[in-house]
């Protein structure tokens, strides 16, 4: 049950949570291989009855907490990888590996989740059911998330019932501290890479008339694509697809036989993201083809949209509620970002929530955000993540859904 004891009990954890943090912060690892992070986890928890499993395809682990009874299962998950970026925040625990820094706040959800293992645990006489706890890595781009999913992790097919439910939280360094964030449906978009290669043939520049200038072909693409996003798709449903790069030519007076275009298609459901792989590859080719030149479309999967269920988010809503001094807001539109805990949420039930971690009476929206490398966050909102997280988990298992 929640409880004013059950924030008093995050607070006392507060110096274990935060050391956790800042020995994550400090050696920061990429991709899917983090397994001095992982040892870290492990150290701090290896007094806790936790039941340990990995796979082979990457260093994530399932640690499961059985209560005292059978009942409900509920998934916590905690992200692990750091980004290839320089740290500028000049704290005593910043990176210690030149190019790498923790900017997304996956040290401080690492921490936060082990908190809240410590806490269940201690309450591991009262629990009825099972707490699974996700320590994930590769959420930068790599999939982690299904990668653990397709090892059998979280169970599925041959390995075991999934769990009944599934809570993230992600931190938010520019946002009001301690308050949670968090709405029903779409949360994120999916974010898939797209490639468009225009094949021409080249010559001189002085000379375009023998040639077939792939160039204004693909800024004739670009142009399109923007006019095909505004007219073909409902305003509701944001779309965006950003060209990034063009790609073409070695010299001034040259006319290339290839130009290539790369960017990113943010969509907010699995249909509209279908849909908009075919249309992008009937515009390119219609387009080169009027020029007597041929367009190839790659689109490479990236993570699907993150989908939050209604029932998680009013959960979510209500364990902020109980907390004293917690306050929960609804977001009014969907964020155009990604996350991976989209590929859980396709399996379970469930729902991620963003924490706002920014200094308390701060200017939060001048804040540095995500992926900045000037990114600070307050750790004293820290033990509120993990009492929220234990709070989801402790009021699932004990009531369903609301």
């Amino acid at each position: 049950m929640l409880s004013e004891h059950l924030l008093d009990q995050a607070q006392a954890l507060a110096p274990r949570i935060v050391a956790l943090r800042r020995a994550i912060h400090a050696e920061p690892e990429l991709g899917l291989e983090t397994p001095l992070t992982l040892a870290k986890v492990r150290a701090e928890l290896a007094d806790l009855p936790l039941e340990w499993r990995e796979g082979p395809s990457c260093t994530g682990a399932v640690a499961t907490l059985r209560g005292a009874r059978p009942g409900r299962s509920v998934l916590l998950r905690g992200d692990m990888d750091a980004l290839p970026m320089p740290e500028e925040t000049g704290l005593e625990f910043a990176s210690a590996i030149p190019g790498r820094m923790h900017a997304c706040g996956h040290d401080t959800h690492t921490a936060m989740l082990a908190g809240a293992a410590r806490m269940l645990a201690e309450r591991r006489e009262e629990l009825a059911g099972e707490v699974h706890l996700m320590f994930q890595p590769g959420e930068e781009g790599f999939h982690g998330a299904r990668f653990m999913i397709e090892d059998g992790l979280l169970g599925g097919e041959s390995h075991g019932p999934l769990p009944d439910a599934a809570f993230a939280l992600h931190i938010m360094p520019n946002y009001k501290h301690g308050v949670l964030v968090s709405r029903a449906g779409a949360l994120l978009a999916a974010a898939d890479k797209l490639e468009i290669a225009v094949e021409g043939r080249g010559g001189h520049a002085s000379m375009p008339h023998q040639t077939r200038d792939p160039v204004p072909v693909a800024c004739e693409i670009v142009t399109a694509i923007q006019a095909m996003v505004t007219r073909r798709y409902e305003a509701a449903e944001a779309t965006v697809v950003t060209v990034t790069q063009l790609d073409a030519g070695s010299a001034h007076n040259i006319i290339p036989d290839r130009a290539v275009l790369k960017g990113t298609i943010r969509t907010l459901s699995p249909e509209r993201r279908a849909v908009i792989r075919d249309d992008l590859k009937r515009l390119a080719e219609h387009i080169a083809a009027a020029h007597e030149c041929t367009a190839q479309v790659t689109v490479i999967d990236g993570f699907p949209p993150t989908i939050n269920d209604p029932r998680a988010v009013d959960l979510f809503e209500a364990v902020a509620g109980d907390l004293p001094g917690g306050a929960f807001e609804r977001l009014p539109h969907p964020i155009m970002g990604a996350e991976d805990f989209s590929y859980v949420l396709e399996k379970v039930p469930g729902a991620m929530a963003f924490l706002g971690v920014a200094a308390e009476n701060s200017d939060w929206a001048g804040c540095c955000g995500i992926h900045s490398s000037r990114m600070v966050v307050d750790e004293t909102a820290l033990p509120r993540g993990a009492a929220i997280l234990a709070g989801c988990a402790l009021r699932f298992l004990d009531q369903g859904w609301p």
